[in-house]
């Protein structure tokens, strides 16, 4: 009992020194995104009024340049395997972006096993300040199958909370396509079925959901049900 105390003491430890490593290495505030990313880290960003103040924010997705994480191919390509970290800024009046929250495991990681297949992840602000999280894994070579899952997050009451998810597979060799979709907000789910080779209706379905309390960001690791 003692040695498993030990253990998960040890564990904690780690994880709370991977945070404050990530957490030092994010400026709290910053003039431009430049300023705020760490230098030689990888990272993509997005920008729209998340908090409807009619201030510009920003959100980003990094990556380190731990050498530990990134693996250099014989033709001299680097892999970087490091995990993904999100990160919301937002504007200020002054002109400075100021560091909302930080989520170290909000997106999956590419697998060093499969160097065939790397996840897509891109950003979308929509013009009424909803956040759009996309998820597709991209494989070269083996698959006839692709799907995208998508979030859209709503920052309201202090805290960014799911409002809406979609999950779309695609069969490229029969050309079906499935779409189910779930709003968080009036409780409905969607499924629609079509075919992107042929000139034919999609087929829809309607039902309710059971309403629960609305998810935070964070809660889950994106793109991993």
């Amino acid at each position: 009992m003692m040695k498993a105390m030990k253990r998960l003491a040890a564990v904690a430890l780690f994880v709370c020194a991977a945070g404050t490593v990530h957490a030092q290495g994010l400026k709290q505030v910053g003039m431009s995104v430049h300023d705020i990313v760490p230098k030689g880290w990888m990272h993509y960003e997005e920008r729209g009024d998340l908090n409807k103040d009619g201030i510009t924010d920003v959100v980003l997705m990094m990556k380190s340049n731990d050498k530990e994480h990134i693996v250099k191919r014989s033709d001299g390509y680097e892999y970087n395997y490091n995990q993904p970290i999100f990160a919301v800024y937002f504007g200020t009046s002054d002109g400075r972006l100021q560091k909302w929250k930080q989520y170290g495991m909000l997106l999956p990681a590419d697998d060093p096993d499969n160097e065939n297949c790397t996840i897509n992840i891109n950003f979308e602000i929509t013009q009424r300040g909803a956040l759009i999280i996309s998820i597709q894994p991209d494989c070269s070579a083996g698959s006839y199958f692709t799907h995208i899952d998508r979030y859209t997050y709503r920052f309201q009451d202090g805290d960014f909370y799911l409002i809406g998810k979609e999950d779309e597979s695609i069969q490229r060799n029969t050309g079906d396509v499935t779409l189910h979709s779930e709003n968080y907000l009036t409780w409905k789910r969607q499924v629609k079925k079509s075919n992107f080779s042929e000139d034919t209706p999609p087929v829809e379905k309607w039902t309710r959901l059971a309403k629960k309390p609305l998810e935070k960001m964070g809660a889950r690791k994106l793109g991993t049900e």
